[in-house]
């Protein structure tokens, strides 16, 4: 395999934006994915689960041997929170033309083993890794987050062996002074801080993609236009450009739905007037485009764990004040590094582009 295909470990928590992320993950060309992993967050395990498998489907994932491993139903320590004010209450609210969530062909993107058991998420990731690593004689693996940190501060714990197999941990989460499911707290990460910590404190480069960033991908009207119909139209019809045109495709609707929904939600829960922004996505783009993040810094990255108003919140350590001189990334060192900028117009560009690989193997096409 090319040096210039990076191999990854997705974990998600389904979730409008992490269908997206889904959809990057398999059909952008330098990412070769392993496997899905679900947590609990914008819906309960359960539904995270059935989502991720009908992502899959829809995506094109099931001809490359793709499986989803269902993960924890819980954080460490803290109750289990969803958003059903964001995503609905099975986190796919409002999106239209994806499987039956009792489809056959649904239920058989769930990991089983021999005996027909369910494959946990923690024993598929291990499995995978370890495959992968090859004690060394192989290839690392980045491990990508689109919810609550949960499962992957189990791996770390229950698989300390298989740490050095893994090349990077990137996950949208956090925000430098924002949040916004409390006054500082992202969601993903008040839905499990203590997992966070134990993330950040892994010996393994850690990158934070933070809402700083994401509410900068905004799905303009202007870009769900080009998802609907990647033709352009012409100037000598001006009114035509007020209104969204049909979808070119049955995936472009069911992509069109899911941004609708996910727009309604952020401009009546946020007051995002211009679109909804692509927070999972942007994981993705980070691992398969670096450079499209055009502005990162290193910096010591802590989890507020007790506070009474702010537990949850990232503490981004701007000044140094704590004076990391070990280069570490372990609990001592600067463990994280922070994107503070992205290149939206390529970002778009790259995510339509994708969109239209996708229609020539979306088995919603057929």
């Amino acid at each position: 395999m090319s040096d210039s295909i990076k191999t990854i470990w997705l974990d998600v928590d389904p979730g409008h934006d992490d269908a997206t992320a889904i959809m990057l993950a398999i059909n952008l060309p330098n990412i070769h994915l392993l496997g899905i992993s679900t947590t609990h967050g914008n819906a309960s395990s359960y539904h995270t689960a059935i989502n991720a498998a009908r992502c899959i489907l829809a995506f094109g994932g099931a001809q490359l041997g793709i499986k989803v491993y269902p993960g924890a139903s819980k954080p460490l320590l803290l109750q289990a929170k969803h958003d059903p004010e964001i995503h609905g209450p099975d986190g796919l609210g409002g999106v239209e033309g994806l499987p039956a969530v009792d489809d056959s062909a649904v239920l058989a993107m769930i990991a089983k083993d021999e005996e027909g058991e369910t494959v946990r998420a923690l024993d598929g990731m291990a499995q995978h890794i370890k495959q992968t690593w090859k004690n060394g004689a192989g290839r690392k693996v980045t491990v990508v987050s689109c919810g609550p940190l949960t499962n992957l501060a189990l791996f770390i714990s229950v698989y300390p062996e298989l740490v050095d197999a893994v090349d990077q941990f990137v996950f949208m989460g956090g925000g430098v002074g924002l949040g916004n499911r409390s006054a500082v707290a992202e969601f993903n990460i008040l839905c499990d801080p203590h997992a966070a910590q134990i993330v950040l404190d892994a010996p393994v480069p850690a990158v934070m993609i933070p809402i700083n960033i994401t509410h900068t991908a905004i799905v303009t009207r202007d870009i769900h236009r080009r998802l609907l119909s990647p033709s352009p139209i012409p100037d000598s019809l001006p009114d035509t450009k007020s209104s969204l045109p049909a979808a070119s495709t049955p995936l472009r609707h069911t992509l069109s739905t899911l941004i609708s929904f996910f727009a309604d939600s952020y401009k009546s829960t946020f007051g995002f007037n211009d679109g909804p922004p692509l927070h999972d996505a942007l994981t993705i783009a980070y691992v398969a485009h670096p450079e499209l993040f055009t502005k990162t810094q290193r910096y010591r990255v802590d989890v507020e764990l007790s506070g009474v108003h702010t537990i949850g919140e990232t503490v981004v350590d701007v000044w140094d004040y704590r004076g990391c001189g070990d280069d570490s990334w372990a609990s001592d060192g600067k463990n994280c590094i922070v994107t503070q900028s992205l290149d939206v117009v390529k970002f778009f560009d790259i995510f339509l582009h994708c969109v239209s690989w996708c229609d020539t193997r979306s088995p919603l096409n057929k």
